[in-house]
């Protein structure tokens, strides 16, 4: 392949990674719309019921081979972490906080995911990388200390602060099943499979939690969103950046998302993003794109 040849597909790679990255972004913001006048339950899982649906006609359209062997116990692991984990507590965390405070939290999932990614593949990343980990997940965390006792409810961590931090874990560690996955099942059919492996888990709670009362347009609009978007069409976007420009290269595509989902939560919520809020964001992507860059 010529360098000419390598160049195009690395700036396609990068395109199609950004057209993922700001599908996710949009997940926390609409999120926050739809969590107004739904429950939270029927949000993070009729989401993924949706997708599943499309998820089927899609594997039988395209006639794609069954999972085998480990790769259904990868297939988990993105179901445990993108299916159900992140969209869960991630929708139950915007309850008790705002899109862009969820959003700065969010920030530290691309560090997490290299963290995590690095110990389940028995890595030795240098010292360097260890010490921007901890100082971005310190400054995260310290943050969110400093909001809560700067409103007034003391040095602690709030609920919210809690469960997104816990979708954040439980988000990357589907997203290293998943890049696990891809490598034989494929890109958009590991996200297909996972939802489809999910669909038995997602019936009842969905029928159950489902709204017994009028809904506004507002409200079925955020849920569209996170169900075609953010756990459907945005992995595709994702995964065929990381496949056609490479994971390195593309992976840091995903630095932008605060920055994205800050600026969603200002023009679409009309939320208050003050000034260190935004400083707050630039030094945790600063200190992943280090971490990054020294693993």
């Amino acid at each position: 392949m010529s360098a000419q040849q390598q160049s195009t597909q690395g700036w396609g790679g990068m395109g199609w990674g950004l057209l993922g990255v700001i599908g996710f972004a949009g997940s926390l913001p609409m999120t926050k719309l739809a969590v107004v006048d739904l429950n939270p339950w029927f949000i993070s899982l009729g989401r993924a019921l949706v997708a599943a649906v499309l998820s089927i006609l899609l594997l039988l359209w395209h006639r794609s081979r069954w999972p085998q062997g480990r790769e259904w116990g990868w297939l988990a692991g993105v179901v445990i972490g993108v299916v159900l984990g992140f969209p869960v507590f991630s929708t139950l965390a915007l309850q008790y906080v705002t899109s862009s405070q969820a959003s700065v939290i969010n920030g530290t999932l691309p560090l997490a995911t290299a963290v995590l990614a690095a110990g389940l593949a028995g890595e030795r990343p240098r010292w360097a990388f260890w010490l921007w980990s901890i100082l971005g997940s310190g400054l995260v965390v310290g943050f969110a200390l400093w909001r809560s006792a700067h409103s007034g409810a003391g040095w602690r961590l709030s609920w919210g602060d809690g469960l997104m931090l816990l979708a954040v874990g439980i988000g990357a560690l589907g997203y290293v099943a998943g890049g696990r996955v891809a490598r034989t099942l494929g890109s958009w059919q590991t996200i297909c499979w996972a939802l489809v492996m999910s669909l038995p888990l997602l019936l009842w709670p969905v029928w159950h939690t489902r709204p017994q009362h009028m809904v506004s347009a507002v409200a079925w609009g955020g849920f569209a969103y996170v169900s075609l978007i953010s756990m459907f069409l945005g992995f595709f976007a994702w995964y065929r950046g990381l496949a056609v420009g490479g994971i390195a290269r593309v992976g840091q595509v995903q630095l932008l998302q605060p920055f994205f989902s800050l600026l969603l939560a200002a023009l679409m919520l009309r939320e208050h993003v003050p000034p260190v809020m935004w400083l707050v964001a630039l030094a945790v992507v600063v200190c992943v794109a280090l971490g990054r860059r020294s693993a």
